[in-house]
């Protein structure tokens, strides 16, 4: 392997957004106020709802399209990202990620099943077989060619505190969001609401949002997030990829080149649809395809072998 530097370039990106929060916080209210200033007013935005169609609950304020889940196997995620990017929608909320993690079908129950079904109820087994399914989802989630935000929610617990008027009161906080451990390094912006629908920016790469504490953010937030990402430099999408992996004869030079590209972007893992309308990831499309150029031209080189 040859370890190549070159200049380092700012590329236009698309934001990827956490919002964690107890119930109450104003999680789904931001993330689609958010979703509004990032998709701006001809775009479209797509809500992956989990909290039983609470998102519906905000048709009359927003425009959006739904898809409803009821079980959650991560691996359906990515094939409904893939369904929304091929719909071209340009920011998708899911709401919320956290059902993927520990409800019906989620890693939690992945991790048991696989412990129970291969390794006698071993827990590190389960965790060796499933690990793989979380990492296709949260590749799917950060290789999406719109604006990515999703909620989480955290544990609460009561905490007595003094009020404004020096009394002590209970008050219910949220602690660690319901997610794997380090969950948030995977997102650009990462933001904790309380009780007081108040956003305290925890991780921003963002300058103008780092250490940030927002009071009821509005469209200001994510307009602030869309200048900066809107600094950088245009680059291909996912979808862009995906479309010259299958265009028309493609060589299988030209498909070695494009893997090469797409795996420096770090979209590999990206969930796209093949022509057949299946989910694949698109380093796995792109291999398929190449595999295929190879056989079509050592095809026709024996052809004109024989012919000679």
């Amino acid at each position: 392997m040859t370890f190549t530097f070159t200049p380092a370039t700012k590329e236009q990106a698309k934001a990827r957004i956490a919002l964690a929060g107890p119930s109450g916080s104003g999680k789904t209210f931001t993330a689609l106020v958010t979703a509004r200033a990032l998709a701006g007013p001809a775009g479209r935005i797509a809500v992956i709802d989990t909290e039983r169609e609470s998102a519906s609950l905000y048709a009359d304020e927003f425009a959006f399209d739904t898809l409803n889940m009821h079980t959650y196997d991560p691996r359906d995620l990515a094939k409904a990202l893939a369904a929304a990017a091929e719909a071209r929608y340009d920011v998708v909320i899911v709401d919320s990620l956290s059902h993927f993690w520990m409800g019906i079908g989620g890693m939690l129950e992945q991790v048991d099943n696989a412990a129970k079904r291969s390794y006698g109820g071993n827990s590190f087994g389960g965790w060796k077989e499933a690990r793989p399914i979380e990492r296709q989802m949260i590749d799917a989630l950060l290789a999406y060619p719109g604006h990515v935000i999703v909620t989480m929610r955290t544990k609460t617990e009561w905490v007595v505190q003094e009020n404004e008027k020096g009394r002590k009161e209970p008050k219910k906080i949220g602690t660690k969001p319901e997610q794997r451990e380090g969950i948030e390094y995977e997102f650009t912006i990462v933001g904790d609401m309380d009780l007081e629908h108040t956003l305290v920016i925890s991780k921003s790469r963002a300058k103008p949002l780092a250490d940030a504490v927002i009071r009821v953010p509005d469209e200001t937030f994510g307009l602030t997030v869309l200048d900066w990402l809107g600094q950088g430099k245009p680059m291909p999408s996912s979808l862009d990829y995906r479309d010259q992996a299958i265009a028309h004869e493609a060589t299988y030079a030209e498909l070695r080149g494009l893997y090469e590209e797409v795996k420096k972007r770090g979209l590999l893992g990206a969930a796209v649809m093949d022509d057949t309308g299946e989910t694949v990831s698109l380093g796995d499309l792109i291999v398929a395809r190449g595999k295929d150029a190879q056989a079509r031209e050592q095809g026709a080189g024996q052809d004109k072998g024989a012919a000679a």
